[in-house]
């Protein structure tokens, strides 16, 4: 299945909330006029586009469309404001002996299944790579990532009994020179948002992995629940606070109504999204595509 067709899956009921009232004006069988444009910003909302995103596209719409209501006009103008909004460049990784990339986010929100899922796809470009459990709060989190290691055939480092986390990095990334490995996947605790002292733990771990690998954490990715909507803005702003982000991951995007949350996070902490997961095979990981996606919403 190609990357447009697994969105369009992904998306499907996204795409139907917006389908009867952007279907109706693709198609020419509503009319360009107050009531309507009412309606499909309200659509836009209640797919959790937010306020400041569906605004921002209606603002559009009617400029583009200040003298005629073309169908293919509407679309266009729709998925090309869409687009924008979602294409923004991820910047040019550091790059690091070995390659460090931390995944946070809130318990539940998919990071075992992201970093199994991730380094899967580095082990099929020819990488080697090394997932540290860096999770020392929940012993069940150790096992499950301690199983999806293997299934991506990576290597796997855990906790001494009464280690803190960032010591559990530190042993990490000495394993990972020693062994001349290319990545390094570290796995952080399910952090709530609100809890300030986990936060600032997160932060000692960013300062800890530098000492042992210049530049580290190279890549910080957060990892969302794409069905918590507009809670997950949120998540992202408060993470944002404790640790810089270079990316995120979009999660459980096939299980949603909300998919408009992805351009909501993205336009207002312009932090690009690197991946989606739709599925929960270890391939069920895509490189995000903004293009697909708007195409995907208005198809």
């Amino acid at each position: 299945m190609g990357l447009l067709e697994q969105f369009k899956q992904g998306l499907s009921r996204t795409r139907a909330i917006l389908n009867s009232d952007v279907g109706d004006l693709v198609r020419g069988l509503a009319k360009l006029d107050a009531s309507t444009l009412q309606s499909l910003e309200d659509a836009l909302i209640a797919a959790d586009f937010g306020p400041a995103s569906a605004s921002a596209i209606m603002v559009a719409l009617r400029k583009d469309l200040a003298s005629g209501s073309d169908p293919g006009l509407v679309r266009e103008t729709l998925k090309e404001k869409i687009r924008s909004l979602l294409d923004i460049a991820s910047p040019p990784a550091p790059q690091g002996n070995p390659h460090v990339i931390f995944v946070v986010g809130v318990n539940g929100a998919g990071k075992t299944t992201t970093i199994g899922k991730l380094a899967a796809r580095f082990r099929a470009e020819g990488e080697t790579a090394l997932i540290v459990a860096a999770d020392t709060f929940r012993a069940a989190a150790v096992g499950q990532l301690r199983t999806w290691a293997d299934r991506a055939g990576a290597a796997f480092h855990e906790s001494r009994e009464g280690q803190d986390p960032a010591s559990v990095v530190t042993d990490g990334l000495r394993k990972a020179r020693a062994a001349g490995t290319r990545k390094v996947l570290v796995d952080t605790a399910g952090r709530l948002q609100n809890k300030s002292h986990l936060m600032a733990e997160l932060s000692k771990m960013g300062r800890i992995a530098a000492r042992e690998a210049e530049g580290a954490p190279h890549e910080t990715l957060l990892v969302l629940d794409a069905t918590t909507g507009s809670n997950g803005l949120s998540q992202a702003q408060e993470f944002a606070r404790a640790i810089p982000l270079t990316g995120l991951v979009l999660t459980k995007l096939d299980g949603t109504a909300k998919g408009g949350i992805a351009v909501a996070i993205v336009a207002a902490m312009k932090v690009p999204i690197r991946f989606v997961g739709l599925g929960e095979g270890l391939s069920d990981l895509a490189p995000f595509d903004a293009r697909s996606f708007a195409e995907s919403l208005l198809d």
